[in-house]
């Protein structure tokens, strides 16, 4: 039993550690929840993963709440509970085509929602590091391998797994921005959950883009809430302050309407006549002021509890399955907001529709010395890698820059 578990606890702390190679080793949890002893052992399997992938929670939600400690450990506990509900409730002594039949179950259950709003730690996140562009045949090979793990043939699923982890790590590069694109991290420092950018961070994130027009960037993208709430001041202040400068924004904000808010992507774009051509000025579509600026996307999955209240107003709405995509300076946008990067269905949806770059960020203001950023990173660098595109990621956060 003791074994079991602590399989689960290092596939989970090792395999969330916050470096991408790592996720290499969420392939031997179904190997563990499925020759589990019992269904006790399993659902212990399945919590030792979850709370060892997940341990920077605690320290984390206390932040954001402001609370004591025992409130994050409570949300901690508390998170893991679907996960080890599914996991315990469709574990089978019986062995054959039983197994890999229910770990089937789990890891679909755990993709989409209602599950996978907490479908933290899957281990289909390890098919951008084994066959880092193979896309729809590397994702499909990989759950392959994850069912093989729960048959008497999973030495050999393992051995694959491993060759195919040394092939990929001997030549491991993360993925790139496109060229011209440019992610901006900023470290400002938020006081309490809900709080927006002020005007003065908003100033000197202007400033840091006119800067990175200036080194030749031609799209800019900023982290989560580096616009504040969006609103039709918010918009001209941005909008003058770019205007005639050489460079498109992905910005993002807050916008409010009377049940609460949505999480938004903001673009500006606005060129001379020399970025006409490259850009497709045709795709442009003027929001409230006119002056160039749009929505580009609501946020599918805010962070449930702290963002996310379906049983009270005044919170983040969740979008699920809308705009999975949008079209930005002539190329096909796959967004990621903050928890998006976390669960499963939000990039396979948007992998969908082909897109030409992937886009995370995140306002990480609340995660203190935690590795949550480190793993928010790694797991958009584990997808964008397995499809081959390019990544551009922006993170508010300690560490970064505020000039």
């Amino acid at each position: 039993m003791a074994a079991f578990v602590a399989g689960g606890a290092v596939t989970g702390t090792v395999g969330w550690s916050g470096h991408p190679l790592a996720f290499a080793f969420g392939i031997a949890l179904p190997a563990l929840w499925a020759f589990a002893p019992s269904r006790t052992v399993a659902a212990l399997v399945a919590l030792a993963h979850f709370l060892g992938a997940s341990r920077g929670l605690p320290e984390g939600a206390s932040n954001f709440f402001g609370a004591q400690l025992a409130i994050g450990l409570g949300l901690w506990v508390a998170a893991s509970l679907m996960f080890v509900a599914v996991h315990a409730a469709l574990w089978t002594p019986r062995g054959g085509w039983h197994r890999p039949l229910c770990f089937a179950i789990v890891a679909v259950l755990m993709s989409v929602p209602p599950f996978g709003i907490v479908g933290w730690a899957h281990p289909i996140t390890a098919a951008g590091i084994l066959f880092p562009g193979w896309a729809w045949f590397g994702l499909a090979v990989t759950f392959v391998l994850l069912l093989a793990m729960t048959t008497r043939a999973w030495p050999v699923a393992a051995g694959i797994a491993t060759l195919a982890f040394a092939l990929s790590a001997s030549s491991w590069t993360p993925p790139r921005a496109p060229d011209g694109w440019n992610g901006i991290d900023t470290a400002f420092r938020f006081e309490r959950a809900g709080q927006q950018a002020d005007f003065a961070q908003q100033l000197a994130t202007i400033r840091m883009v006119k800067t990175a027009a200036g080194e030749g960037a031609r799209v800019a993208v900023l982290p989560e809430s580096a616009m504040g709430f969006w609103t039709a001041t918010t918009e001209r202040l941005w909008s003058d302050e770019l205007a005639g400068v050489d460079i498109a924004v992905i910005g993002a904000g807050a916008l409010v309407d009377p049940d609460g808010y949505d999480n938004v992507m903001v673009g500006l774009e606005q060129f001379q006549e020399k970025w006409e051509p490259v850009f497709r000025p045709e795709l442009r579509r003027n929001h409230r002021s006119g002056q160039g600026a749009r929505i580009l996307y609501r946020e599918r999955m805010p962070v449930p509890v702290s963002m996310w209240q379906p049983w009270s107003t005044g919170g983040a709405h969740a979008h699920f399955f809308a705009n999975p995509v949008y079209e930005f300076a002539g190329l096909t946008v796959a967004p990621l907001i903050c928890y998006e990067q976390l669960i499963v269905w939000p990039v396979i949806q948007s992998m969908v529709f082909s897109p030409d770059v992937l886009v995370a960020t995140g306002n990480a203001w609340w995660t203190g010395g935690t590795n949550i950023v480190a793993i928010q990173r790694a797991s958009a660098e584990a997808w964008a890698s397995l499809f081959g595109i390019p990544l551009v990621m922006a993170f508010n956060e300690p560490g970064g820059r505020n000039d």
